[in-house]
């Protein structure tokens, strides 16, 4: 069962109309179906526009409470998902960040950061403005960790290198190898994600394009170390470049413009596909470190 979408542009989003695109049409109406691995769907309609409900708590601290929204993007342009409505809402084009975007993350306070193949953004989440942290090269694949992680005080932005599991330093763009890779027959194909309370997930693929084991699956890692401690198999989309987490579900991006929720019940995953315009192409997605890790 498909999750009804309203997708609102240029009555909500009207920063966003004015600039075009070379990814991805502009979509005018709701449409299109994913493919790939459904398996049966929510019962809820999805709610009634392209508004996002306001979340509760502080600016920041430990009183913060996020809105229930994850981002996805494609290679320029910055979209918004609220999870609980299944409503998607385009933010704005990226501007100033040069170079396409390849992936996001977003910290406990939901403040977003960026890469590009050359450097590393802080990405405004109401205008998409790209401010400039440091040059370098980056991974495709990014999250923040909980505090506590990979540092007792202080969030652990955090990346793959085909099977190394990386840190990215915020403040100097550095980048430092942490544990070892994995030496078996898998890499990141997309997406890591990490939540509060809650467990780290991350897409992988056959490191042999020519192996058909693992087109997509969807594994659990150890956030310390970056080791695989869980499988879950195939996930049943292919280039699944955006993973973001919400109340208990992954949420997969796909570069052929499918959103999907993914539930795991008994280590069983099963994918519910969100119905999206036509036209689209993500490149990444994330979610706060600060998403609630089961539903409310």
């Amino acid at each position: 069962m498909k999750t009804t979408l309203s997708f609102a542009l240029c009555a909500v989003f009207a920063v966003a109309c004015a600039a075009g695109s070379d990814d991805e049409t502009n979509p005018t109406s709701s449409g299109g179906s994913g493919s790939g691995g459904e398996a049966g769907g929510p019962s809820s309609d999805g709610g009634s526009g392209a508004g996002f409900q306001e979340g509760g708590g502080g600016e920041g601290g430990s009183g913060y409470v996020p809105k229930p929204e994850v981002f996805g993007h494609s290679k320029s342009t910055l979209y918004k998902l609220n999870p609980e409505t299944k409503d998607v809402g385009i933010v704005a084009p990226f501007n100033g960040c040069g170079d396409d975007i390849v992936d996001l993350a977003i910290d406990a306070e939901s403040h977003i950061f960026a890469a590009t193949d050359t450097a590393l953004f802080r990405i405004d989440a109401e205008s998409a403005a790209c401010t400039k942290v440091a040059d370098g090269s980056y991974p495709n694949s990014l999250s923040f960790v909980p505090a506590g992680t990979l540092d007792p005080n202080e969030e652990a932005l955090v990346g793959f290198l085909d099977d190394q599991y990386v840190r990215i330093d915020v403040e100097t763009g550095d980048v430092t190898e942490i544990g070892s890779p994995w030496n078996n027959t898998y890499v990141s194909s997309g997406d890591v994600v990490s939540v509060k309370n809650g467990p780290t997930y991350l897409t992988i693929k056959d490191a042999d394009p020519d192996t058909m084991d693992c087109g997509d699956c969807l594994v659990e890692i150890n956030p310390t170390t970056g080791a695989i401690v869980k499988e879950y198999g195939d996930i049943g989309y292919d280039r699944v470049f955006g993973a973001a987490f919400w109340a208990g579900s992954v949420y997969g991006f796909t570069n052929g413009g499918d959103i999907f929720e993914m539930v795991i019940e008994n280590n069983q995953l099963t994918t519910h596909t969100i119905a999206t315009p036509q036209g689209l192409s993500f490149w990444g997605a994330g979610s706060t470190t600060s998403a609630p890790p089961i539903p409310r």
